[in-house]
């Protein structure tokens, strides 16, 4: 907000003053996921890469962990929001930068083994009926004889010769193989000091405005309620602090 005075007549000829202080605007709050989480609206979800190579299992329990799951995706659009984005990710984690392999929430269940390996995709976990599966994979060299499920992983390739970016492939590897992963969630209520919250409760949002209180409800700020501050007194120049409400630092000599 910003401050203003406005001098107006009063009866009897005298000047009365008016102040406003920090007059509450509109906000637009930050979506909604924890630092290190990209955030895409068409499906309300957030989604990390996890550059520590792990196997199939352990990268299930590290996702669980952050309340999440290896990531599915639902429609086209959500695996070319993946494939546009920019993970920030380590050149040396990957064999050769422009190919980059996550594991993702899918298993290929063998039915019959013979040159072609024929089977099929699974989701990896009981989720939603919507979630699409992947078309036929390209399979791994380091397979046994006697594995009779693969797990997913999704390769992208990144070439910024190409204005493309959606170039993929899918590969069915063996679950105890070390890879990167991507991790998925449901997006949440994050603080304005990058904290995540709970359902129902009083919260500030991640935003420009230290003095907004909001309840989360679904992962969104609702019912705010702004407090206004008055400026600190005997105090001409002087800064708000960004991250607390009605905090200042004056700055008169």
């Amino acid at each position: 907000g910003k401050e203003n005075a406005d001098s107006r007549r009063g009866r009897g000829g005298e000047t009365t003053r008016f102040h406003t202080f920090n007059v509450a605007q509109p906000v637009r709050f930050s979506r909604k996921c924890p630092t290190g989480w990209h955030h895409y609206e068409g499906t309300a979800s957030c989604y990390r890469v996890y550059l520590n190579g792990e196997n199939y299992w352990d990268a299930v329990q590290t996702c669980q962990q952050v309340n999440g799951s290896l990531a599915t995706f639902t429609a086209d659009q959500e695996l070319t929001f993946i494939l546009t984005q920019e993970w920030d990710l380590e050149e040396k984690t990957f064999v050769r930068k422009e190919q980059r392999r996550f594991w993702v929430g899918y298993q290929y269940v063998i039915t019959n083994r013979n040159h072609s390996l024929e089977g099929h995709w699974e989701v990896a976990y009981k989720g939603s009926s919507e979630v699409f599966l992947p078309p036929d994979p390209k399979f791994g060299t380091a397979m046994s004889e006697k594995e009779n499920v693969l797990c997913a992983q999704l390769q992208c390739f990144h070439f910024p010769t190409l204005r493309r970016h959606d170039l993929h492939s899918w590969h069915a590897e063996n679950c105890y193989e070390k890879s990167s992963f991507l991790c998925k969630r449901s997006q949440t209520c994050v603080d304005i000091k990058d904290n995540i919250v709970d359902e129902g409760y009083y919260f500030t949002p991640k935003g420009n405005d230290p003095c907004l209180s909001c309840t989360c409800h679904n992962g969104e700020p609702e019912m705010c309620v702004a407090a206004l501050c008055e400026r600190p007194q005997g105090c001409q120049q002087y800064r708000k602090d960004p991250k607390e409400c009605c905090k200042f630092t004056c700055l008169d000599p």
